[in-house]
């Protein structure tokens, strides 16, 4: 399957920086016809389907690392907590709060992909100012610091649907465990929980933490897409093959994905623990982000920011993996759209 496509989640790798030739018109007669651009709905419809199977495949662990990050967790396995879950909640306990991230996770990942490839075209124009059209015309490379801006340009956009879903999505995730030790559910279910957040606070109570996800996003899709093109461009090369025409297996192109997920998860937990705390906080307890740095930090040392690590890094290889999966088959399935 092609891994050189528009959409942000392949991963474009636009051929290297311009070079002028002294035979431009026997070069000319000789170039392949362009390349279409993939249809923008087509871009976004995969990109969904790509999240979608992220999230199916990812949550339980996500779940665990919730619980785990808010003082909920019943042990400090990572897989004994699974199990105590799978034991005493079924399936469906695995797959508590999974509503939220599943419903706003086509629209978000939609988002950050179409932000980014707008972040490789920024880079790419910024990178082509004062050239001619013949140069223009010219392939072109985006360097790793380009990849980088460009994504650390698509968290902005996305969290806009990624910091309510995860406002959400932490406080069922908290809720479940409290039920587990007699405690009273206070939300029916993601709208409820939705509803109830809007009627006590507002915009503002449903947004809480957004400050904390874009601290969080910002250098985890730098680190994300970064590390997604590094490691694909190295597998290239590895293996010989052109990176203008050529095409990465399957195999690797999952790799390179699970792999920049761990990256961009390594970078990216720090802040995730501070978040978590602050949504799931009862109201006034933290007056923001610092507040709740200063609090952890007194309480548990700074070892309490690395919370939740293993079930994030766990989590991010496979999940990453299977949205790469699913971005590449719902490509295929809607190259019609072209």
């Amino acid at each position: 399957m092609s891994t050189t496509s528009d959409i942000s989640a392949t991963a474009v790798v636009v051929p290297a920086h311009p070079t002028k030739s002294s035979t431009p018109a026997i070069e000319q007669e000789q170039e392949a016809p362009a390349k279409k651009s993939e249809s923008a709905v087509k871009s976004f419809i995969s990109g969904g389907v790509g999240g979608a199977c992220a999230v199916l495949v990812g949550h339980p662990l996500d779940l665990v690392k919730v619980r785990m990050q808010t003082g909920g967790a019943s042990s400090n396995s990572v897989f004994g907590m699974l199990s105590t879950t799978m034991r005493k909640e079924g399936i469906r306990g695995l797959y508590r709060g999974v509503s939220a991230p599943l419903t706003a996770v086509s629209p978000m990942f939609a988002v950050s992909f179409w932000s980014y490839d707008m972040g490789q075209r920024m880079m790419k124009a910024y990178g082509q100012n004062g050239m001619n059209e013949e140069e223009k015309a010219a392939p072109y490379t985006l360097s790793m610091g380009e990849i980088c801006v460009a994504g650390a340009f698509s968290a902005i956009p996305t969290t806009a649907i990624m910091a309510p879903s995860e406002r959400i999505k932490c406080l069922l995730q908290v809720q479940a465990t409290e039920v587990e030790k007699g405690g009273k559910a206070r939300y029916s279910g993601m709208l409820d929980c939705a509803k109830n957040l809007l009627k006590e606070g507002g915009l503002a109570s449903l947004y809480k933490g957004t400050g904390a996800t874009l601290l969080r996003d910002i250098p985890g899709t730098v680190a994300y897409f970064g590390t997604y093109e590094l490691t694909k461009r190295e597998l290239m090369k590895i293996q010989g093959i052109d990176p203008n025409n050529g095409q990465l297996s399957l195999t690797a192109v999952l790799f390179a994905g699970g792999f920049a997920g761990m990256a961009c998860w390594g970078i990216g937990i720090p802040a995730d623990v501070l978040k978590s705390r602050l949504q799931t906080a009862p109201e006034g307890k933290y007056s923001g982000i610092y507040d709740v740095y200063k609090a952890l930090i007194k309480e548990e040392g700074y070892a309490g920011l690395f919370r939740g690590m293993r079930p994030a890094l766990i989590r991010a290889f496979p999940a990453n993996a299977a949205c790469f999966l699913g971005v590449e088959v719902a490509k295929n399935m809607l190259g019609f759209m072209d």
